[in-house]
């Protein structure tokens, strides 16, 4: 059919209301609307969002299809309630050339379940040694406007600066992964009286630091862009509100992850603890979800981290770094900031649908939930409460640290523009 009435669904956690969608547009949003002729979902008080926006998830495809592809990784981001998911360029090859990014792309028109923006890379072949084709990414039919060497920093200045200054031109935006190498030679978790105890090589939260500080000073002196990816320390997050108090233009990111788990978890050496930047203390947790309440960090994104079984079953040092994220990420929102009254409802709409839409340039999504709008809409059971299993997932990886775990809520209906992708927890 194609109209779908959502009857009595709190829109961004508000009253209940109906909302008729027809075609691919939001047609109606009101109390009592008409049914003739359109299929009934009853929403029975369940909160119905915007469709949400990762701005940072890893697809592995091309090259690590043992890991993640495309169509796997977009039937978790549906599963998760997302509508948009932006790919990282650390694939095989590395996403450095408007081929490379437009086969991406056209692989996430082709599956259908979420629209898949490429991020390109910075520099060729993550190296840090040369810009890459900023520009014929850009043109390219994959439209790039986010640009990211991730998992690796652009830490030479002068290539931050040039790339800084190139993606200006035409509105793009620089992701940065913040970690000063020199400083992170060897590490394995965050350095501090967990590392020291068990013996493992320290990741220091000035490793961090000390680029995103190079980082906005770079931007304030090009007026350019700059978006901070997985921000995760108490004082990254200072560093971040005094740029933005001088006005400079910098966003930044936190992982629902660095919002809920600590390095204490690594006493286990259970490498599905294993993350890059690291799990941090509690003190740096709190003031993560402090900053994600007042605007200081602007989104929540996933950085989907799938990693096949060898990688992660094997002992801790030998062990790939990263966790998967896409179908969990609501859950833990809610839990780590809903449920501690850090933020209402609307506020997770904001930072997990309207600002990674705008930071990214996704348009037609992190629309407000009204007549006329797209109807790209996520329809959440927030009274859900439940123990992960990650052999449901979606996702061809099960490297997800929240196994075992009871969190709350759970995405029941994902709509794509109009199209029904996600129907009573199952994929459409």
């Amino acid at each position: 059919m194609s109209k779908i009435l959502i009857r009595g669904a709190k829109v961004l956690g508000g009253d209940p209301q109906d909302v008729l969608i027809d075609g691919d547009t939001i047609a109606a949003v009101g109390t009592g609307l008409p049914a003739k002729g359109a299929e009934v979902v009853e929403a029975g008080g369940k909160v119905l969002l915007p469709g949400l926006v990762d701005l940072h998830t890893h697809l592995r495809e091309p090259g690590r299809e043992d890991s993640e592809t495309v169509l796997t990784g977009t039937r978790a981001a549906a599963s998760g309630g997302f509508t948009a998911v932006f790919a990282m360029a650390n694939t095989f090859p590395v996403a450095d050339t408007a081929g490379v990014v437009e086969q991406v792309y056209r692989l996430g028109r082709q599956h259908g379940y979420c629209d898949v923006q490429p991020i390109g890379a910075v520099t060729v072949g993550l190296e840090g040694k040369k810009l890459a084709e900023l520009g014929a990414m850009h043109e390219s039919a994959a439209g790039v406007t986010v640009f990211s060497d991730d998992g690796k920093c652009v830490d030479d200045a002068v290539i931050m600066r040039r790339a800084l200054e190139y993606v200006k031109a035409f509105g793009g935006v620089v992701a940065q992964h913040a970690q000063e190498p020199r400083l992170t030679e060897g590490a394995q978790m965050n350095e501090g009286v967990v590392s020291a105890e068990l013996g493992l090589g320290g990741w220091p939260a000035v490793a961090e630091e000390s680029i995103i500080a190079r980082d906005v000073l770079l931007a304030e002196h090009v007026g350019s862009r700059v978006h901070i990816c997985h921000l995760s320390t108490a004082g990254s997050v200072e560093i971040v509100r005094w740029a933005k108090s001088r006005g400079i233009d910098v966003t930044a990111e936190v992982t629902p992850h660095h919002l809920l788990l600590t390095d204490e978890l690594v006493r286990t050496y259970n490498p599905v603890y294993k993350v890059n930047p690291p799990l941090r203390t509690e003190k740096d947790v709190l003031a993560l979800r402090e900053a994600l309440a007042d605007g200081t960090i602007d989104i929540v994104a996933t950085d989907h981290a799938p990693h096949p079984h060898e990688d992660k079953d094997c002992e801790w040092a030998a062990a790939a770094m990263g966790m998967v994220g896409l179908e969990t990420a609501l859950s833990v929102v809610q839990q780590t900031m809903v449920e501690t009254g850090l933020l209402d409802w609307a506020g997770v709409a904001d930072r997990m649908s309207v600002k990674p839409a705008l930071i990214g340039g996704a348009t037609g999504h992190g629309r407000p939930v009204s007549e006329g709008e797209p109807a790209n809409l996520t329809l959440v059971d927030t009274a859900y409460r439940g123990d992960v299993d990650p052999a449901g997932f979606a996702s061809r990886s099960r490297n997800t640290p929240y196994e075992g775990r009871e969190l709350p809520g759970r995405v029941t209906h994902t709509w794509l523009r109009g199209k029904a992708t996600l129907v009573d927890g199952k994929l459409a």
